[in-house]
């Protein structure tokens, strides 16, 4: 049997967050269909960041499986050490999270997970540094004024106000984002969608 060409191919992109799909679309793709995985994200006990985070992406991936189609899945995670910082859902969280990045540096792990509907799991990982600049008790109360660290793991989103407080990053600013854009079209082209 033959395989579908890479055009009939479709993409299942198993998150609700617009910022995926606005980072997806940069690279020419358009999810055919749109299948957030419902996962339980409790770390487990002493799991590391870097198999947290690549355990989430292949989990989700798992759970928006579709024989019609490949799922990709992805899942960032913001570390300072071996702790895992949560995503920010009060603003007492935040502040924490953003006092504990304050001055230092601190990593970003952004897996993906590719899921074929022949049950084929392909999967990359992407890491960044970043530092951002020793921040003041006002810095801090005028980002959490601002509401753009609700939903944010580690309790910042480097595309919004927080981008002005980093002073220094290597890696993928994409995959601080949500999506690592290198990691993701080498997925997509290793699985034969046709990518320019």
């Amino acid at each position: 049997m033959t395989p579908p060409s890479s055009q009939t191919r479709r993409l299942i992109l198993a998150s609700a967050s617009p910022r995926r799909r606005e980072l997806i679309a940069r690279l020419g793709i358009e999810p055919d269909a749109v299948a957030p995985a419902d996962i339980d994200e409790t770390p487990h006990k002493t799991e590391v960041p870097r198999a947290y985070a690549t355990r989430m992406a292949r989990e989700k991936a798992q759970a928006a499986a579709d024989p019609s189609g490949h799922v990709l899945a992805g899942d960032t995670v913001v570390a300072c050490g071996r702790r895992i910082l949560p995503k920010a859902e009060d603003e007492a969280t935040a502040r924490e999270c953003l006092e504990l990045v304050s001055g230092r540096r601190h990593r970003v792990l952004s897996a993906l997970a590719l899921l074929s509907p022949d049950g084929t799991l392909r999967e990359r990982l992407s890491e960044t540094q970043v530092r951002f600049k020793r921040l003041s008790a006002e810095e801090i109360d005028a980002y959490i004024a601002s509401d753009e660290w609700h939903g944010k793991a580690g309790g910042y989103a480097i595309q919004g106000r927080a981008e002005g407080l980093i002073a220094w990053i290597q890696g993928s600013h994409s995959g601080v984002v949500g999506l690592p854009l290198y990691e993701t079209r080498a997925l997509l082209k290793a699985a034969g969608f046709d990518i320019g």
